[in-house]
């Protein structure tokens, strides 16, 4: 029984999708996990529900299915969710995943949250009947030819694709919404974007929504006037204006409250913004780029979030992959963290080994590249391959150079090796600007600073 079903109902396909040499060919030498340069190009018929006898046929290696106009496929029926589902096919096969959508996906009779498709698979989504069917084209995937951009790194195919749409969403002044799981990348994708893009000397601002309280997150994004409520005793410029001409990037879009989603969607059309307590408007000239570890499209249907303002956000949208989707790119990455962390050669040596490298490939990273940073980190502290999982031994082996210390000061010397490692490599990423560091280390930059005073550390 697979983990992707839901209700108990079991898989529409239990087996390697591979074993029915119809859904997937994988090119010689490419590992599972590896997306290829092309992918295996699939038809969508409507059989039951509105406009049957409609067939949609793949142009790329997704199709996403609801009643909303921004979809591909788009079923106009009342049963049918917003965003209903998304079909995406790999290597692995092809997959439908439901979208949180009201009256659920059902694959070939079983409701599943996700599932593999085989050829001739029939998908019910409310009243509407559609049917899975392969090509015998394929559609190739437009490849980048840097394996890097800005701070981010990957050769493999599938982060290739992701370099071409950056490079060619840093070409226009488009709204870009970055998806993706925590800790992927999408901060280092948004800055390598505007450092593409004609912005590249204008100013570069960072808001997280998700770490701002409600009340204030306004204030943070439009500014206020003197007097405008109980502790404004100054006028102060918002986001919007202190990016003026450059870029402003709206880190967590999905944790905005809903009132204030309005006011954001006004901006996106309007260009102008308005500060709290003032009753005049003021154009601002900037690039919005947005990014979320949500799927908004679930966000849409649960009316959590409003579809316009996902409509205005997507113009292009980028998926950062996660790092088990891509394993053949944990070697470069490591490298490159490993040559940030600015440790002698030596202590570096045991962390460079094809058997250290091989074993980092093996897991599954849950917290992806910030993860694999931090596992990075406490090896150069402890100087020792450091356990991935319960599993392989104890989490914490103490060096000898510490365990001959009393507890209290082994204990501060760890902590205080730790702490200069990670914030002298957060700001060597961030080309030392302190408050793009202390955003990324989700931490508060008077705090930061602090910290870097303890440690001496400079921008």
């Amino acid at each position: 029984m697979s983990e992707m079903d839901r209700k108990g109902g079991a898989s529409s396909d239990s087996r390697d999708p591979a074993d029915e040499g119809l859904q997937v060919t994988r090119p010689h030498g490419t590992r599972r996990g590896m997306e290829p340069s092309s992918v295996r190009r699939f038809r969508l018929t409507v059989l039951e529900g509105p406009s049957p006898g409609t067939v949609w046929e793949s142009g790329a290696d997704r199709c996403s299915i609801g009643s909303h106009p921004l979809n591909d496929l788009v079923l106009d029926d009342e049963t049918v969710s917003r965003f209903h589902c998304e079909v995406r096919i790999g290597t692995d096969g092809a997959r439908v995943k439901d979208l949180d959508s009201l009256n659920g996906v059902v694959v070939d009779g079983v409701q599943v949250l996700e599932s593999f498709l085989r050829g001739g698979s029939l998908l019910r989504l409310g009243r509407a009947t559609v049917r899975f069917d392969f090509s015998s084209e394929r559609n190739k995937l437009p490849l980048s030819d840097t394996t890097r951009l800005g701070s981010l790194v990957g050769t493999s195919a599938v982060m290739r694709a992701c370099f071409a749409r950056m490079e060619r969403a840093a070409g226009t002044d488009v709204t870009v919404l970055l998806e993706g799981e925590t800790g992927t990348g999408k901060s280092q994708a948004a800055q390598a974007i505007h450092q593409s893009s004609s912005r590249r000397d204008r100013p570069f601002l960072i808001v997280d929504c998700g770490a701002i309280p409600a009340n204030l997150l306004e204030s943070e994004l439009f500014g206020h006037e003197k007097g405008a409520f109980t502790g404004a005793a100054s006028r102060r410029v918002g986001a919007f204006e202190e990016a003026q001409g450059g870029t402003i990037f709206l880190d967590e879009i999905g944790e905005i409250p809903l009132e204030l989603q309005a006011k954001l969607l006004r901006v996106l059309e309007e260009r102008q913004i308005r500060r709290l307590g003032s009753n005049v408007h003021v154009p601002v000239d900037v690039r919005i780029i947005a990014a979320t570890h949500r799927d908004l499209r679930a966000e849409v249907n649960a009316g959590r979030f409003r579809s316009d303002l996902f409509f205005r956000l997507a113009v292009v949208r980028i998926s950062l992959p996660a790092l088990r989707e891509r394993p053949e790119d944990i070697p470069v990455i490591a490298e490159q963290l490993l040559a940030g962390a600015g440790a002698d050669p030596e202590r570096l040596a045991p962390l460079r080994t094809p058997e250290f490298l091989s074993r980092l490939q093996q897991f599954a990273w849950p917290g992806n590249v910030r993860e694999l940073r931090n596992y990075l980190e406490r090896c150069l502290v402890f100087e020792e391959a450091m356990p991935l999982s319960e599993e392989d031994g104890p989490a914490w082996n103490v060096p000898s150079t510490l365990s001959a210390l009393p507890y209290p000061e082994a204990r501060r010397r760890a902590i205080d090796e730790f702490e200069r490692r990670y914030l002298q490599s957060l700001l060597e990423r961030h080309q030392g600007k302190v408050a793009q560091a202390a955003a990324e280390a989700q931490m508060d930059r008077v705090y930061f600073y602090r910290l870097m005073r303890r440690h001496n550390l400079k921008p």
